[in-house]
């Protein structure tokens, strides 16, 4: 893969607050379509459950985001697609996730997003949206979309390429070379 295609599938940029991470994924939300997996990985405070309240805010739901770390998976409804909030964070959760039919929900009617999804990553389908958030300092976040196992042109893609620009977020040059 070349440089220009590895730069529509990858962007990073650092937030300056809160409400700068929660547009940016509003916006993603905005452009999720039916049996979108997106992971987030990230140090705890690094910003996963805010990200996850602005992909809410951007599909319509109506219910109140919190971290979902004491019970596998909460479901989320109310807007335009229901939305599966999974955390694995706590260790066996990939062999509760799978036995309880989680696979099912990771690409079914909704939006699935898996918190700490490193822990888990080798059971997760493809394709998906990656999301690594990065503490910098008090209010600044480095965040990195990645699309993994999406052929060239496909909806995350494209999603990706169309994000607008947002206030408080600066986009940063990628790895590959290019401004992402």
């Amino acid at each position: 893969m070349d440089a220009d295609a590895r730069a529509l599938r990858s962007r990073a940029y650092e937030s300056r607050s809160p409400g700068a991470t929660e547009a940016l994924a509003r916006n993603i939300g905005e452009g999720l379509h039916e049996g979108t997996l997106v992971t987030l990985d990230g140090d705890l405070g690094a910003g996963k459950t805010c990200f996850v309240r602005g992909l809410a805010m951007g599909l319509g739901v109506q219910d109140d985001v919190a971290s979902p770390t004491y019970t596998l998976m909460q479901e989320l409804g109310g807007g335009r697609l229901p939305l599966y909030h999974f955390d694995a964070w706590m260790e066996g959760r990939e062999k509760a996730l799978l036995a309880d039919g989680g696979d099912a929900w990771l690409s079914g009617d909704g939006v699935a997003v898996v918190e700490w999804a490193d822990r888990i990553r080798a059971h997760l389908p493809e394709p998906r949206l990656e999301i690594r958030l990065q503490h910098r300092a008090e209010s600044v976040r480095g965040i990195r979309l990645s699309v993994v196992g999406e052929p060239d042109g496909g909806p995350l893609t494209d999603l990706l390429r169309a994000l607008p620009p947002i206030q408080d977020l600066a986009p940063e040059v990628a790895e590959e070379g290019r401004t992402g």
